[in-house]
């Protein structure tokens, strides 16, 4: 058994606590917000983030930041891209003297639109940090559907403690090398799969999604392989398993904003009713600043950019994408 600490108390952190408690781990979640861990405690769900799943009594929940991480071998970010800096900084002073760690979030910095990991390498001073990410929603890993993820690190002993920690009947993990390519499929994706919902909210078919994840897969391949993934990663359940899921599932909230913005609905409205993060929106722009930094090529990111902050018509932003001048695939 080993002491587990989860920074974020969102429904991924919460489904991750699940997982770990079921394997026989001490669990502890850190939210932000003391008032509202002392709702969860009360009443056994995370009603804002994971609503309709009982939480194992067992788990800990603080809003103290020494009391988090205090003894603990492990540590878990799961902590939405915009907070992701501030909440590091929050946490240095108490840190342990030594312990795992591997982030779980999906996006880029806001500001140096960097991979999370290498802010949380250079903030933290932590030699290895891992990267988890796959299909998987944490409504359905909460609930034991069977899901299967991708843990990487340059430091096979560091993918390897954290796939013994994770992995269940439930919940299998794989190990890789290619921590780049893990989290840039599972930033991207989100963006794509905005743009499939404005695809399904303007009511088109099957033939328009296919060809969207399809290219859209091709642009999150271009960006990796230019940061330094391996093209092979972007086949694999953190690539198209990650895209497939999040552009297809009723559960995808990246998806959903984009059917409404689809349907006609503005971004500052949809994000206004909203309690839960879609990180394609914030991905969107620190994605388009990075291509301009390394001078990439990603059109669809371009278009649900120009629709997100610009205002730019969903249908004129899928004409200017299909009247792009012929080229070899």
């Amino acid at each position: 058994m080993k002491h587990i600490t989860i920074i974020g108390d969102g429904g991924w952190g919460t489904a991750l606590a699940m997982i770990l408690h079921g394997n026989g781990h001490r669990v502890t979640l850190w939210g932000p917000d003391a008032s509202y861990l002392e709702q969860i405690v009360a009443g056994g769900v995370n009603p804002r983030f994971l609503p309709g799943v009982n939480l194992p009594a067992a788990l800990r929940w603080t809003a103290n930041e020494g009391e988090a991480v205090a003894g603990a071998e492990g540590i878990v970010l799961a902590v939405p891209s915009r907070f992701y800096a501030a909440t590091l900084e929050r946490f240095k002073p108490v840190l342990p003297a030594s312990y795992h760690l591997v982030s779980v979030s999906k996006g880029f910095d806001q500001q140096t639109h960097q991979r999370l990991s290498a802010i949380a390498a250079t903030t933290w001073n932590h030699p290895s940090v891992a990267a988890l990410s796959g299909p998987s929603h944490a409504e359905e890993v909460a609930r034991g559907v069977p899901t299967a993820v991708t843990v990487a690190s340059t430091d096979a002993a560091e993918a390897a403690f954290w796939q013994e920690a994770f992995n269940s009947r439930t919940f299998r993990v794989y190990t890789s090398e290619d921590v780049t390519g893990v989290e840039v499929g599972g930033a991207l994706k989100n963006v794509i799969a905005i743009a499939a919902g404005i695809c399904d909210g303007l009511g088109f078919g099957d033939n328009t999604k296919a060809a969207l994840m399809t290219r859209g897969l091709a642009e999150i391949t271009r960006l990796g392989i230019r940061l330094g993934a391996q093209p092979a990663t972007f086949s694999g359940l953190s690539g198209i398993g990650d895209l497939m899921v999040t552009c297809m599932s009723r559960h995808s909230r990246n998806r959903g904003v984009g059917e409404r913005i689809g349907k006609g609905e503005r971004i500052e409205a949809i994000l206004g009713g909203m309690q839960q993060v879609a990180e394609g929106v914030w991905t969107a722009k620190a994605a388009k600043h990075l291509t301009r930094e390394i001078n990439v090529d990603l059109p669809i990111t371009d278009e649900v950019f120009a629709v997100l902050y610009e205002g730019k018509d969903p249908r004129e932003a899928v004409q200017a994408l299909m009247t792009r001048p012929p080229k070899p695939e």
